[in-house]
């Protein structure tokens, strides 16, 4: 591959790696630590030198892609295995609400989080129902949850905050019905879950975006997506952590499915809750 054709490799994947990252220009080179100037000087069509190598390095370590896919020499654009393990099992985790997701979301400010919740939306539960899920645990008070749900809901406030939720219409249609998991739960309660989901997420729309799929079309483990660093499901006691680019990629992929397939849009996700308060009596 002589000069030119790198030239033009480089340019191709930095795109893609920008466009996977979900960020804007500006953002992208700030997650990168260059200058916006920088990146714009790298992608414009006169350009026909490759980037420095500490700007090369700044950005394979920032998005966790090999220098030398970024160069058009691999096929394989995460880092080496020894660097950056593709699979991390974290055990001892508690619940979906482990506090080490609150490390993740921090680290992952600025970027897109996608979120299968493993039952609600943590940021939108109200205490009532978290005593109902934790509290005869035994595992972590309650109190810990609800510390880590109103942290949840802080995050989404912020500014630069982006965040996709997806989960199946049944899953919120069994706790209007009382069914499932929820048939312990009072009626008064679970109205007042409703409700509250319905004021937040109006509240925090476009911010905070929720997806309805049709369970009986689609399937979906509880996993959140951290932007481009890492990937993590909840298996039950235990985190499968990924942090190879392919493995985010696929289950970003998945994500993409489970929107397509979604029968309630974001705009219209507090109408369809409100409507589901008829059948909760």
């Amino acid at each position: 591959m002589d000069k030119r054709d790198a030239v033009v490799v480089f340019k191709d994947r930095l795109r893609e790696v920008i466009a996977r990252s979900g960020l804007s220009r500006a953002k992208f080179a700030a997650a990168c630590h260059i200058e916006r100037s920088t990146l714009t000087q790298l992608l414009a069509e006169k350009t026909v030198r490759l980037p420095r190598s500490e700007t090369l390095t700044a950005i394979s370590a920032s998005q966790q892609v090999s220098l030398d896919w970024l160069l058009g020499l691999s096929q394989q654009d995460t880092v080496a295995t020894g660097i950056l393990p593709g699979l991390e099992i974290a055990e001892g985790a508690s619940s979906p609400a482990d506090e080490r997701l609150r490390a993740w979301h921090r680290q992952a400010e600025g970027y897109k989080i996608r979120y299968v919740p493993a039952s609600l939306p943590d940021l939108l539960k109200t205490e009532d129902v978290i005593r109902y899920e934790h509290g005869a645990s035994g595992v972590r008070e309650p109190s810990a949850y609800m510390a880590e749900a109103a942290d949840r809901l802080a995050y989404s406030r912020k500014p630069d905050t982006d965040i996709e939720v997806c989960s199946s219409v049944q899953s919120v249609e069994a706790l209007a019905d009382g069914a499932g998991i929820w048939k312990r739960l009072d009626i008064a309660r679970r109205r007042e879950q409703i409700e509250r989901m319905a004021q937040l997420i109006d509240e925090l729309y476009p911010t905070v975006r929720w997806f309805l799929f049709d369970g009986l079309d689609a399937y979906s483990a509880p996993y959140t997506v951290f932007g481009p660093q890492r990937a993590v499901t909840y298996v039950g006691g235990m985190y499968f952590v990924f942090n190879a680019t392919e493995h985010i990629r696929v289950l970003s992929r998945h994500f993409d499915g489970l929107i397509r397939m979604a029968v309630v849009q974001p705009p219209d996700c507090a109408r369809f809750l409100n409507g589901l308060l008829e059948r909760c009596r």
